[in-house]
């Protein structure tokens, strides 16, 4: 068996050889950037799936499904969007030997492809909000070097697009969308910084954008979500308008919020040890695997044991896999580990014999007997635990790693989230992130207090920006 590469040695080679020995990710499909999702790995994409649908269906979104190509003409409403997409997107030209008319896309997000048929839906005040969302697979040419789940060029995608009678309004379904992602943080046991963008990095078309990012290993961080304040910027070309009370149209203003299958990546780094993953209960495709220890004479009655304990397991609600594979308890124990179940039970002679169960966490690796009558509430007890362990142990490796830099020298010397005085100008911006190699994330959007200089002009100012190494 090859030597596994160690995280802290380099995080890049782990990351790849975790995300294959887990078979989270089958990279082999003859396109590049469009990777198969394995079983294991779709069933840990369609529990954060779940979580998030039941979000939106606590906030009374409703689920949409539209088509995956869009129009040239539509896409081209829009200056600023195609702007920002038009280098990115695939092209269709061509069915079968006859050239299109009129060129088609597939999605590289989907406002210009919603929004001429909100303004057929959009009629009266009455009608709003208007909140939807779908989660469906968007294409982005990427140049960079694709990585399973972190950059590839096809990707599960998950977007709300709202509408609203005016700017307050669409401002209260920012807090709400913000308030969705710290639940389903808390779920995916992640620490994250919700940033303002500067305004030469915002979503192409927003008035604002929030950009949601965690703290990898390797230094760099992760954008795992983008919020988006439109304003009426995509109402006017699109004429999405409504009657108000006094019979005036007027444009919607709009939000959009986006999550993909980046959450995934950044639970792989973020949890994962040289064992391999360490999936949150929440997530997890099962939270409980069984492996019996089989003796001579009494296997059949330890396998129906074994059966009867997952019964048990699974009908007070938790996810569980009985493991009867004909191979070494060891090697069990080596394939789960990789796979990041967050409990281990073993069941063999020397339990029945006591009336316990073996009983091993993987994110602690601690081992120990609990009476079976006391199984479930150890259970519940430890799947909580664990979730409150890998966030407290995520949330202390991400304040260790962010420093305040006073000088520029400071800043290009540290590794991690580097907080710097900023004038606010974009100028400064600019140039502070040509001279550090590193992207400015932008500011707290609950302002912190500071108190300084610029770091490039010396402007005094009160404004702290963030800086980092991206992926």
């Amino acid at each position: 068996m090859a030597k596994s590469m160690k995280k802290s040695e380099n995080f890049s080679e782990w990351y790849n050889d975790i995300t294959e020995r887990a078979n989270l990710s089958d990279k082999r499909y003859p396109v590049k950037g469009m990777n198969i999702w394995t079983p294991y790995g779709w069933k840990i994409m369609l529990n954060i799936d779940n979580i998030i649908r039941e979000e939106m269906d606590r906030t009374k979104h409703e689920e949409v499904c539209f088509p995956l190509l869009i129009s040239e003409d539509q896409f081209a409403k829009e200056a600023e969007h195609i702007k920002g997409f038009g280098d990115d997107v695939y092209w269709v030209t061509h069915t079968g030997k006859n050239l299109l008319d009129v060129r088609l896309l597939l999605r590289p997000t989907s406002e210009t492809a919603m929004y001429p048929i909100f303004a057929l839906w959009v009629r009266s005040h009455a009608e709003l909000p208007l909140k939807t969302f779908q989660i469906v697979n968007v294409f982005r040419y990427e140049t960079k070097q694709t990585r399973a789940f972190m950059r590839v060029r096809e990707i599960h995608f998950f977007e709300a697009h709202t509408c609203h009678t005016d700017f307050d309004d669409a401002e209260k379904q920012i807090a709400e969308d913000l308030d969705i992602m710290d639940t389903l943080a808390k779920k995916l046991c992640l620490p994250y910084l919700n940033l303002r963008r500067p305004e030469w990095d915002k979503f192409a078309g927003a008035y604002y954008t929030i950009g949601v990012d965690t703290l990898m290993p390797s230094g760099r961080t992760l954008q795992i979500g983008g919020i988006h304040q439109y304003k009426e910027n995509f109402a006017k070309p699109y004429e999405i308008t409504y009657e108000d009370e006094q019979g005036e149209h007027q444009y919607v203003h709009q939000t959009t919020y986006g999550m993909s299958e980046r959450l995934v990546g950044a639970v792989i780094g973020v949890h994962g040890d040289d064992l391999g993953l360490i999936l949150p209960p929440d997530i997890a495709p099962y939270q409980v695997v069984i492996v019996p220890i089989l003796a001579k004479g009494i296997q059949e009655r330890i396998i129906e044991e074994c059966r009867n304990l997952e019964n048990e397991v699974k009908n007070a609600g938790f996810r569980v896999f009985l493991d009867t594979r004909e191979i070494r308890p060891g090697s069990k124990y080596f394939d789960w580990e990789i796979r990041g179940v967050p409990l281990r039970l073993e069941l063999g002679q020397r339990d029945l014999e006591r009336n316990v169960v073996t009983f091993v966490r993987r994110d602690t690796g601690k081992k120990e007997e609990i009476e079976r009558s006391k199984l479930i509430t150890q259970i519940t007890d430890s799947l909580r635990l664990i979730a409150e362990n890998l966030l407290e142990k995520a949330l202390s490796s991400q304040k260790k790693n962010t420093f305040l830099a006073k000088t520029l020298d400071d800043a290009k010397d540290a590794v991690g989230i580097v907080k710097i005085g900023w004038c606010g100008e974009e100028g400064c911006g600019t140039e502070i992130e040509e001279i550090t190699d590193m992207t400015v994330l932008g500011t707290p959007i609950e302002k912190e207090d500071f108190s300084g200089q610029c770091v490039l002009c010396g402007k005094t100012t009160d404004i702290v920006a963030y800086l980092a190494k991206t992926y």
